[in-house]
């Protein structure tokens, strides 16, 4: 063990990277500052400045590109190209997130099972046994110099709201805040450790200033009331909101370091020996962003080329053709009124499902809509996560709530001209939380107050029975109260349809050959 009197700790955060290895859009190929590619130079350069260092990723790490889609669907057999790079990098641990579960149990167990390092939950538990159901709840890591640092794993429990139930059966998810307390306390009592560090996958529900409410209170983020309620922990790594936070609250040092790999979080931790233990003195928190001066390590794009080469040749399949207008121009724009691309979009769920009414989002801002000649890659652009369908059966009243609940992704500023509501943009961008309907004809009137703004609302013609029940498809994360649609927790479930909604746009298009763009105006928007 090394004598020394003073040191100095850095631990670095990666998050919510979103299977982004290579700094390229899937979508138009252009460069991005972004992806473990370039990550990974700043990493490395960061180890080499500091002797004692720890490197952990916070979870949402192997779902959400074309890249590891193509993996999981076609040649999950083969090496995870995310993990190689999380190996090559000698990563200390990880944590489980919501998106890990994505596609299912068997590829999450061959993930862990292929990564050289731990994966930490200390709240989610084997159903028959109540333990941890990855293995480790934590993990102390002991340095030459003889400082311990203890690391523990917890992951947002609000993912049964989300997933689904076949990706997730047989787990307990436990109450992150109340597994914390726990765990810290047991760590407290059972380890010996200088510095204690909770790794959550999950982010804050108030204002870290003021304490005030910035979201609906339902457990999905518990990081404020960790902070607040929970004694010891030195330093507060988060994800999940995709934020970017590099601060300290009631003395604890906190960071997010947004999404996709756009930054490193990083926690620089002077430390003084005393009575042969090291004590915590200054500490500084910061979020090392990826820049355009920032040159990708080729070495780690190596890892998975010859993966990325097979997706890259898979997105450029031809799929079929579109005949009229169904490109986007502005997002804001097929938010306020019906869009051929929407409506295509609630065709698809319709015809799959076999049911007359459905609704759907624009689920990224960035989509581009389809232009004359369809791939893959067109696809996977417009339709960025691996969703399957539920139909549902709900009320009247459940419908007009839901609109009512869209209808408030819209306000008027001091011009009364309409704008989005800060609410779903901040502290994180919701903008997939908005949706819009087909088989049901509506109105939105701005000008009226929230919970207000829904008129004529007409189903065949008819006003929509409040009482009546319908049924509807819809995504799964919609269907299981995601977004705050809680009116639709706990409904009927008439069917599911398993095949993610890509595949099924690609099969729709393909046995098509030529898909006409139409828009009948089925709603609008009104101030």
């Amino acid at each position: 063990m090394k004598e020394e009197s003073t040191c100095t700790f850095a631990l670095l955060q990666t998050s919510d990277i979103h299977g982004n290895i290579f700094p390229t859009s899937y979508g138009n190929r252009l460069k991005l500052n972004a992806g473990l590619g370039k990550l990974a130079t700043i990493i490395n350069q960061e180890k080499v400045q500091y002797e004692y260092h720890l490197l952990i990723d916070n979870g949402d790490v192997i779902q959400g590109t074309p890249l590891t889609y193509y993996f999981a669907k076609f040649v999950a057999d083969n090496n995870n190209p995310i993990i190689s790079v999380l190996n090559e990098l000698k990563y200390d641990a990880a944590v489980i997130g919501n998106h890990e579960f994505n596609f299912g149990m068997e590829l999450l167990n061959s993930t862990i099972k292929q990564s050289s390092f731990p994966w930490l939950s200390a709240n989610l538990l084997n159903q028959e046994t109540n333990q941890p159901l990855f293995g480790k709840p934590y993990m102390v890591k002991e340095y030459p110099n003889g400082l311990r640092v203890a690391v523990l794993g917890v992951t947002t429990h609000y993912i049964p709201n989300w997933e689904d139930p076949k990706h997730i059966k047989g787990i307990l998810f436990q109450d992150a805040l109340e597994a914390t307390k726990h765990w810290v306390k047991y760590i407290q009592e059972k380890e010996t450790y200088d510095i204690l560090v909770v790794s959550y996958h999950g982010g804050f529900e108030r204002d870290l200033v003021t304490g005030e409410p910035t979201e609906a209170l339902t457990g999905e983020n518990q990081a404020f009331a960790m902070c607040q309620e929970i004694d010891g922990i030195d330093v507060l790594l988060t994800g999940h909101q995709h934020r970017k936070i590099a601060t300290t609250v009631n003395g604890r040092c906190v960071l997010q370091p947004s999404f996709n790999g756009q930054s490193l979080g990083k926690v620089e931790i002077q430390l003084k020996r005393l009575d042969g233990k090291w004590l915590i003195g200054d500490t500084k928190t910061e979020l090392l962003d990826v820049t355009d001066s920032v040159v990708a390590d080729e070495r780690i794009l190596a890892l998975s080329y010859e993966q990325e080469t097979r997706t890259q040749t898979w997105l450029d399949e031809p799929v079929g053709k579109i005949r009229g207008d169904m490109m986007i121009r502005s997002a804001n724009e097929v938010r306020l009124g019906d869009h051929p691309l929407i409506e295509f979009l609630n065709k698809v769920q319709m015809n799959a499902a076999q049911v007359d009414i459905s609704c759907t989002a624009l689920l990224n801002n960035e989509s581009p809509g389809f232009s004359e000649h369809v791939t893959m890659r067109d696809i996977i652009s417009n339709y960025i996560y691996p969703n399957t369908l539920k139909v549902i059966r709900i009320t009247g009243q459940d419908i007009k709530d839901a609109l009512e609940l869209s209808a408030s992704y819209f306000t008027l500023d001091n011009d009364k001209k309409i704008i989005v509501n800060p609410d779903f943009i901040e502290p994180k961008p919701q903008h997939y939380n908005y949706d819009m309907w087909e088989g049901i004809e509506y109105e939105f009137n701005i000008s009226k107050p929230f919970g207000e703004r829904v008129a004529n609302l007409l189903y065949q013609g008819k006003p929509v029975g409040l009482n009546k029940e319908y049924e509807v498809v819809m995504n799964n994360y919609r269907a299981g109260g995601g977004g705050n649609y809680t009116m639709y927790k706990g409904k009927p479930v008439v069917k599911e349809i398993q095949k993610d909604m890509a595949e099924l746009i690609a099969e729709y298009i393909s046995k098509k050959g030529t898909v006409e763009a139409t828009c009948n105006h089925n709603w609008r928007v009104i101030y």
